[in-house]
């Protein structure tokens, strides 16, 4: 595993350290102010990604040209804060680097350099995003949910072309923010079942949002639906099913190497298991 991977799972045992810890507390659902934490680990699959980099860069598949057709660790965790029943704060940290290595069978020119047909490299898409959303709760009681709000994304982009040899390498970091909508909505069964949607997503100029004179158009979705179990008062086990595709297509304000032309697609399909766990 990689630094990321490993650091995403020991946050995981330390969250479920922590949740077991917090069991032995009483709990109160008069509190004006509830804290929960959810956490999720799975594996994500690349259903396709295409990278631009320079108009006179090659339009790189990375399933074909940088070895993403595999199956990566993929993790998820999250802090919720309940206000007054209604009100709801969730803080959301998101780990995603796709490291790989491949011989392209194709010359691929990226921001003006030509890694050859053959050459050994490596490709790497960090993408990891933090995200702070605000929903409001429509019904007012803990076994069903239909929730609308926003919520202010930070990507924090790294993207790396290198030749195994060290002598070529290119390399683009990018960091700002995307304004999203969210939806939440859940339905709760007398049996403790419960089915469950998330969404945030956004299309949009880019320009427009961040005050770039640039012209760029963006767009996200992060949507997933659920199946979870109530195990008790505190702890609840799903299973979830998430997508999570967009990218970019414009010129950045920072060049770099070339021209500043990008054009960025992904889309992802994650499997994961999950927790959650009433903390105070």
């Amino acid at each position: 595993m990689n630094f990321m991977t490993r650091n995403a799972a020991t946050a995981l045992v330390l969250f479920l350290v922590l949740g077991a810890a917090s069991s032995a507390n009483a709990l109160e659902d008069d509190r004006f102010f509830k804290l929960y934490g959810v956490a999720e680990a799975g594996f994500v699959g690349v259903l396709d990604h295409r990278i631009q980099l320079d108009r006179a860069g090659t339009y790189i598949d990375y399933l074909e040209d940088g070895g993403q057709d595999n199956l990566f660790f993929n993790a998820r965790f999250s802090v919720e804060a309940e206000l007054a029943t209604r009100h709801r704060l969730i803080f959301l940290y998101q780990p995603l680097d796709l490291v790989t290595r491949n011989v392209p069978t194709r010359d691929l020119t990226v921001n003006g350099a030509t890694f050859q047909a053959g050459t050994p490299m490596e490709f790497r898409y960090g993408f990891p995003y933090y995200r702070l959303s605000y929903l409001y709760d429509f019904i007012d009681g803990p076994r069903h949910e239909v929730s609308l709000g926003g919520s202010m994304q930070i990507r924090n982009a790294t993207i790396d072309f290198r030749s195994l040899d060290g002598t070529l390498a290119r390399t683009n970091r990018n960091i700002g923010p995307v304004p999203l909508i969210k939806f939440r909505a859940k339905y709760g069964f007398e049996n403790g079942l419960w089915l469950g949607t998330e969404i945030d997503g956004m299309y949009a100029p880019i320009s427009v949002l961040n005050g770039s004179s640039t012209n760029t158009v963006g767009a996200i979705l992060d949507a997933s639906v659920r199946a979870g179990y109530t195990l008790s008062e505190r702890w609840d086990a799903f299973v979830n099913v998430r997508y999570v595709g967009g990218g970019a297509v414009g010129d950045s304000d920072d060049s770099g190497y070339g021209d500043g032309y990008t054009r960025n697609w992904i889309h992802l399909m994650a499997l994961t298991l999950g927790v959650s766990v009433r903390i105070f």
